[in-house]
């Protein structure tokens, strides 16, 4: 599937947009594929609009670099994936109403039944889509009890063939796997998930696609990688905690991987790259004088004559309001504040230390120079995590492969 290389389109014409580095991704991929296990697949998790780094667009990126399938939200994405020409595998790991189970059978989207509900609707559906059973281990939020499950199969032997031929596959979510200085409660949930599987294995159901390591599950340890790992934060260039970041370090030489090296300090032994850039240009630039209030509500007062610039993004795009006179921009390599309330479509910076003109452009996210303004940064200064950061970047703002 050919990719069209978007890097010198129509930049000068768009006041924000957010570019994908597809080198960066590829690095990411690349890493990934060449630690888990080789008889594993490597599912590209692509929901939330791709973590906010474009469905469409990131997943045909990974399609080209070879990942196995993909694990969207909802049918939605998952038939949208199909109208663009994706053909492996897409898993639905969120919930999918019965009404949509037809949909889900003639576009080819596997479903996840996580309820006897769900389970019980199949039967009564025409077209009947392939399904995963999710597994309840100890997260608590979606799926069948280990001590359901024998429950579960006389249901699923209880209706006709042609829905058991289509029970594909089995899986659970791991609760805890951010930080593997405390392993324990994800060990017992693989425990717990073992004894699943056992349990389908004895009931004839053997050739079912096992998979319960996400991005943290799948660095932690190889035992977890099973038949497919599903991989979301770690193909987007971001490790899924700084804790685990910083656990998965070399000890100053040595190569382990083992657990007892997790507060070394050596270089990385798995580098990512992140893989967006958050771009904006400077719409109006204008001085201040001292006492001047800045922004709705006056919560702002300049406490010294400066320059300010006006950039036409706000909190509508996905720059948060809680980055108000805390939050920082790149402008010609050099950090610039936020001024005041963080609007709904503007916000205010201090340039006065930066040399700038309308129309430069202003880094988001991302590296410019030798500055990295990372999601992880902002997503501390707003009190939330950089999973939230990044899947609430608008989605109508455009992204671009360079």
């Amino acid at each position: 599937m050919k990719l069209r290389d978007e890097s010198a389109n129509k930049f000068k014409n768009l006041r924000t947009w957010i570019e994908i580095d597809s080198k960066a991704a590829k690095k990411n991929h690349d890493t990934f594929r060449g630690f888990i296990r080789p008889a594993t697949k490597l599912w590209a998790v692509v929901k939330s609009n791709a973590y906010g780094h474009g469905l469409v667009l990131f997943s045909k990126l990974m399609d080209t670099f070879g990942v196995d399938g993909f694990c969207v939200d909802s049918i939605v994405e998952g038939s949208r994936l199909r109208e663009e020409g994706i053909r492996k595998q897409i898993l639905v790991l969120g919930p999918t109403l019965p009404t949509r189970f037809m949909e889900a059978a003639a576009n080819d989207v596997t479903v996840s039944i996580s309820n006897f509900d769900a389970l019980k609707a199949l039967a009564r559906t025409k077209a009947i889509p392939r399904f995963h059973i999710k597994i309840d281990t100890g997260f608590h939020r979606q799926g069948f009890y280990v001590e359901d499950i024998s429950k579960a199969i006389r249901v699923l032997k209880s209706q006709r063939s042609k829905v058991q031929s289509k029970f594909v596959g089995v899986f659970t979510h791991f609760a805890a796997a951010k930080d593997i200085a405390y392993p324990g409660y994800t060990e017992m949930q693989f425990k717990e998930f073992l004894k699943a599987l056992k349990i389908f294995e004895k009931a004839g159901f053997r050739r079912l696609v096992a998979h319960a390591a996400a991005t943290g599950g799948a660095v932690m340890d190889s035992k977890y990688h099973l038949g497919a790992v599903r991989v979301g934060m770690g193909l987007y260039g971001y490790h899924v905690s700084p804790e685990l970041e910083l656990q998965l370090r070399r000890p100053v030489g040595g190569r382990s991987l083992g657990l007892s090296n997790q507060w070394a300090t050596g270089a990385p032994m798995i580098d990512l790259e992140p893989v967006l850039r958050w771009r904006t240009v400077i719409s109006e630039v204008k001085r201040i004088r001292k006492g001047d209030y800045i922004g709705y509500d006056m919560k702002e007062r300049a406490l010294a004559p400066g320059v300010m610039a006006v950039l036409p993004i706000g909190y509508w795009h996905g720059f948060p309001r809680s980055l108000s006179s805390v939050g920082r921009v790149l402008v010609n390599g050099t950090f610039a504040r936020v001024l005041g309330r963080v609007s709904m479509d503007l916000t205010a910076i201090d340039v006065t230390e930066a040399k700038c003109k309308p129309g430069d452009i202003v880094t988001l996210i991302g590296r410019e120079g030798v500055h990295d303004l990372r999601a992880t940064e902002l997503a501390r200064m707003s009190d939330t995590h950089h999973y939230e950061f990044l899947t609430r970047l608008n989605p109508l703002i455009e992204r671009v492969l360079v």
